[in-house]
């Protein structure tokens, strides 16, 4: 079963930057188009950002766009995603998940093999 973890949270003044690493162990990632969701306390998941399994395609949420940007390395078998000039509301635990979709990747559809999940706090 694929398995992921994710890294690279932290703590992070505002208009500050961090990069999330979303790894995979067991299996290859190429064949699993990945999104990225966040939970803020008191608050419903929210999917923020995909990438397809080759990345020719990603997504993003109105919430993010311009702001993050989603990437993978098939070769290192890890999606990435860089924040920057983030806010205080972007405050949240990240987790990642794959989804079985070819060249493509919907937030709105369902994913499995979720991680763990990474605390982002953006304060001052």
């Amino acid at each position: 079963q694929l398995q992921l973890v994710e890294s690279g949270g932290g703590l992070v003044q505002p208009g500050g930057s961090l990069r999330l690493s979303c790894a995979a162990s067991r299996f290859t990632l190429d064949y699993y188009a990945i999104g990225w969701f966040r939970q803020a306390p008191g608050k419903e998941r929210e999917g923020i950002s995909c990438i397809s399994s080759r990345g020719g395609s990603a997504d993003y949420a109105d919430s993010v766009k311009g702001r993050f940007t989603i990437s993978r390395d098939n070769d290192k078998n890890v999606v990435y995603l860089q924040m920057n000039s983030l806010k205080p509301e972007d405050t949240a635990v990240y987790y990642c998940a794959a989804q079985n979709l070819f060249r493509r990747c919907d937030l709105t559809a369902d994913f499995g093999s979720w991680g763990q999940g990474t605390q982002v706090t953006v304060s001052s």
